[in-house]
């Protein structure tokens, strides 16, 4: 049984949007890629619309099983976070609207999750992205490919960690690390490390 994701690396400039169906056997197909945003200086209400009705489209047009949104954190630059923050939210109540389930991923869990090291930087990722849904060449921008990178995440981490659909109900319990991939035993490190506020 297949399960399909819709990744969504969330900003106001630039919001990337991904969508893969994935087989119980782990192998990822690409339906969808894309990015939605706005010019800085535009009204933040205006802003938001242009992602509301973008995330509200790729939803009813994809029929996502799941979506799978990148986790907001502390970061330096507390404008970026407040803006991802705000893209988020609107992303994560369109999905409440049609009863979707949201899972959110860190960065790091991600990175872990599609190249086996946490500390991977965006073309290695977008490289990666582009081999395990052998694809002809790298989606960009890099929000495209992280969008996919989170899509594919939650889906292996599903079949990893169970059946729960959401973040939260994974974590909750201790994926086992035998038996893993190198990669899978990373990103299983990677992912209690961020539960635990490592990051």
């Amino acid at each position: 049984m297949s399960l399909r994701v819709l990744g969504v690396d969330p900003g106001l400039t630039r919001c990337g949007l991904g969508v893969v169906e994935v087989e119980g056997n782990r192998r990822a197909t690409l339906v969808a890629v894309g990015v939605v945003g706005t010019v800085a200086g535009t009204a933040l209400d205006a802003r938001l619309l242009v992602i509301s009705e973008a995330i509200d489209l790729w939803l009813d047009t994809h029929r996502p099983d799941v979506l799978a949104v990148e986790r907001v954190f502390s970061q330096l630059n507390v404008s970026t976070v407040m803006g991802t923050a705000q893209a988020s939210g609107v992303v994560i109540a369109a999905a409440a609207r049609r009863g979707i389930p949201v899972a959110l991923h860190t960065p790091t869990e991600v990175k872990a999750a599609v190249t086996g090291s946490g500390s991977a930087n965006k073309d290695a990722v977008g490289k990666m992205v582009t081999k395990i849904l052998r694809l002809d060449e790298m989606p960009k921008p890099a929000d495209a490919a992280d969008a996919l990178a989170l899509a594919i995440t939650h889906a292996w981490r599903r079949g990893v960690a169970g059946p729960g659909p959401t973040a939260g109900s994974a974590s909750r319990g201790a994926a086992p690390v035998s038996g893993l991939t190198p990669a899978q035993r990373l990103w299983a490190e990677a992912e209690a490390r961020a539960k635990r506020g490592s990051y």
